[in-house]
């Protein structure tokens, strides 16, 4: 027992730090395909660093479900892949430890990762997708003002032909404006103005805007030429294609609200099926955690301590890949209604579940 108790602790203390080590890395990797996106935000629509940094925190959280059972497996993999290449694992057989003692480091762990998956999957990281959103259509308030270049005639600006001599992006500001508004045909609009601000519509982000320029004359051309002069004109702007607020994804419900939608008869079969299946799979790949741990036991033992030590992370993401690949293809099918949603999301599950028996009877025999 007091044996058992050491290799325990021993164990776990290998696994801790590297599948923290892992979580970065995966979060890093997945950030990394959203370099291009956050560069635009900085250089073209020149979003603040701090808001950068909000966007990247809220993608992060909104990820940990994924993150989590790839870090565990990459943590187990690579912490029994090294006990077995420097000779522990025989060394702790040696003095008598039975399979199960190996084992149970790698269980526990899983445990409590898959228990604080699952709260992750159904409370927190709903909430981190949402305030991604919700930043997102905030940030398009900005696309306004960015679209429009210092000296240049900008085009097809919500049918209107804008020119700026000099443009704040930041502030929203524009000076030497000239607007030809098109919106009428018959009788278009030549708006010319020494200041101008672009103010965004706090109570719907990202879908409305609105134009005030100061000190101007509206130029009006019918059959006859009229001149208006004003000192403060408001032009509205919409978007006809983001006139609607932003609504909450599937991935943004929380798992009470995914519950009702599911039952809901006011949403059609497909609607339905996505919201089915966003349901399962959070319960699914929260308790991936503990499949991932028996993979990772039955594969980070090696009998050939001459295998390279970077097996055990390249190990890792096939089985990463693998995963994904099976887990999509049962996705697929659901969609097209060939299978029910709770099979497609749990089937991976099972057959990882089978296979990783099979090879622990063997390593801890």
């Amino acid at each position: 027992m007091w044996r058992s108790r050491r290799v325990f602790f021993y164990l776990l203390s290998e696994i801790i730090p590297t599948f923290l080590l892992g979580i970065f890395v995966f979060i890093s990797i997945l950030l990394m395909f959203q370099a291009l996106r956050l560069t635009e935000f900085m250089l073209v629509h020149g979003i603040k660093f701090t808001t950068i940094l909000n966007i990247m925190g809220y993608m992060s959280i909104s990820m940990l479900p994924l993150i989590l059972p790839m870090s565990l497996l990459f943590a187990i993999l690579m912490t029994y892949n090294r006990l077995s290449q420097e000779s522990e694992i025989i060394a702790m057989k040696g003095i008598g430890l039975h399979g199960i003692s190996l084992l149970m480091p790698a269980l526990f762990l899983s445990a409590l990762v898959t228990y604080f998956s699952v709260q992750t999957a159904y409370y927190i990281a709903p909430w981190g997708n949402r305030q991604f959103e919700v930043l997102i259509s905030q940030l398009g308030n900005s696309k306004a003002a960015a679209s429009i270049k210092e000296g240049t005639f900008s085009e097809g600006f919500f049918d209107m032909v804008v020119y700026a001599n000099k443009v704040d992006s930041d502030q929203g500001l524009l000076e030497d404006l000239f607007i030809y508004d098109e919106k009428n045909p018959d009788a278009p609009l030549t708006i010319i103005a020494p200041k101008g601000q672009i103010i965004p519509d706090l109570e719907n982000p990202g879908h409305s805007v609105q134009l005030r320029m100061f000190n101007g004359e509206i130029h009006k051309q019918n059959q006859t030429h009229t001149v208006v002069h004003f000192e403060s004109y408001d032009i509205f702007l919409n978007d006809p294609i983001q006139i609607e607020e932003r609504k909450k994804s599937a991935a943004s419900l929380s798992i009470t609200e995914l519950n009702q939608r599911r039952t809901d008869s006011e949403f059609n079969d497909k609607e339905q099926t996505s919201y089915n299946l966003e349901y399962h799979k959070r319960s699914a790949l929260s308790f991936a955690c503990l499949i991932f741990g028996l993979v990772g036991v039955a594969f980070g033992i090696q009998t050939n301590r001459r295998s390279g030590k970077a097996s055990g992370f390249i190990v890792s993401v096939g089985f990463i890949i693998l995963y994904w690949i099976i887990y999509l293809g049962f996705e697929s099918i659901s969609r097209s209604g060939n299978i029910t949603a709770w099979v497609s999301a749990w089937a991976t599950n099972f057959l990882f579940f089978i296979f990783a028996c099979y090879y622990l009877r063997k390593k801890l025999a």
